[in-house]
């Protein structure tokens, strides 16, 4: 898979392969960074979670176009093998990531160090874990004031029923083909 754009841009990292990997398409990545950058994200400093994390090329394209600091949450231990071997094939510096290899909700049971700007939430498909994950990132103060949640769900997912989400404000629901991006801010 090849990086968009940044100081990365262009680079190619590995991604794992198997049933329930569905990395991004570089046409959904680049609609998903065209919305957030056309809201006013500005990479510089912004610290970013990465959840379900998969290929965590979401976190790695969001570092390469100068995030300050990323999180990686990723349980299968391969796929986050992956993650950590293509931040050091790329050069990044420790300080500016972390790869867990954990149960997201586990994850999220803990209050953070300090809250992040932006959190991709990007679950397997057909499980329905989008509206517990979002209930944990904001019960548990895991995003910023004024931050945003960009989830990635199959087409046929509705808007999740959380009881936190009217903290947020849903700005984006579109489709691309059998992917709904959501984009909320808090």
């Amino acid at each position: 898979m090849r990086l968009i754009s940044g100081k990365y841009g262009g680079r190619v990292i590995r991604t794992a392969e198997g049933p329930g990997y569905r990395p991004a398409t570089s046409k959904v990545r680049q609609a998903v960074f065209s919305m957030l950058e056309s809201r006013g994200i500005c990479w510089d400093g912004l610290r970013v979670a990465d959840m379900f994390a998969g290929s965590g090329a979401l976190a790695i394209e969001a570092l390469s176009r100068g995030a300050a600091f990323a999180y990686f949450v990723e349980k299968n231990g391969r796929a986050a093998s992956l993650i950590s071997g293509n931040l050091k094939d790329l050069g990044v510096s420790p300080s500016e990531y972390r790869v867990a290899k954990a149960d997201l909700f586990k994850v999220l049971s803990k209050s953070p160090d300090k809250p992040y700007d932006l959190i991709f939430i990007d679950p397997p498909y057909g499980y329905n874990l989008l509206p517990g994950a979002l209930d944990a990132v904001l019960d548990k103060g895991w995003l910023a004031e004024d931050g945003f949640v960009l989830a990635e769900v199959e087409d046929r997912a509705g808007l999740p029923q959380s009881e936190h989400a009217q903290s947020l404000d849903l700005l984006v629901n579109k489709l691309y083909g059998q992917t709904r991006i959501l984009l909320w801010q808090k």
